[in-house]
């Protein structure tokens, strides 16, 4: 069987998986304030400024955008369908969540950025750096650039422990979220990425060791 019939199944069924993602995202995208509230206005209901409902959406759809780039950088630099399939996975569902996030701060009538520090919701103190690596667990241009440069089981193993350092950020960055917001639509995706992030950590060491690498 030729490489491209390998891969066709895995790509179809992403296809589909991509499809009902959408369709969920605009069904959602449809629910707005009546036509007394638009869309852009803060109402009473929405989450203020400095909630960590707000930091947190606009936090966590800049570390995923990073988590999603790195994923279709390995896509392509490996043939091995475990990494692809895990690449698969978190484009999917993490270009997804970010989608979420974004329209929750439409509907709530907040920025989709802030000149405040990252990570100020959480009580931290984050200074840029000027590498790229704007939140803990993120990974600085030099990384992205030796990952663009590796290829097979190199490429592999440096995106399964730069992406496991992000997803352990990422993860914790969820856990304070689902402590602090306020809103159901936040808590409940905190907790969904939790769960989610936790266990692909889990399957990432494995990968890691059936690499014979350190993590």
């Amino acid at each position: 069987m030729t490489s491209a019939a390998r891969v066709s199944r895995p790509l179809v069924a992403a296809g589909g998986a991509v499809l009902l993602l959408a369709l969920a995202l605009v069904a959602l995208m449809l629910v707005r304030p009546s036509s007394s509230a638009p869309a852009t206005t803060s109402s009473s209901s929405a989450p203020a400024e400095t909630s960590a409902d707000v930091g947190f959406a606009r936090d966590m759809a800049v570390h995923h955008q990073q988590a999603v780039e790195m994923a279709f950088i390995v896509r392509d630099r490996t043939s091995d369908m475990a990494v692809r399939r895990l690449a698969f996975d978190i484009i999917n569902t993490q270009a997804n969540q970010r989608g979420m996030m974004l329209g929750w701060l439409e509907m709530w009538g907040r920025a989709k950025s802030s000149p405040r520090p990252p990570m100020e919701w959480m009580g931290h103190t984050v200074t840029p750096r000027g590498d790229g690596a704007l939140m803990p667990g993120m990974a600085t241009d030099a990384e992205l650039d030796a990952l663009r440069a590796a290829r097979g089981r190199d490429a592999e193993v440096r995106f399964l422990r730069l992406m496991t350092a992000h997803h352990r950020a990422g993860a914790d960055m969820a856990q304070a979220a689902s402590a602090a917001a306020g809103s159901d639509e936040i808590r409940n995706l905190a907790s969904g990425m939790i769960l989610g992030q936790r266990s692909e950590i889990a399957l990432m060491a494995d990968m890691i060791e059936e690499r014979g690498a350190a993590a």
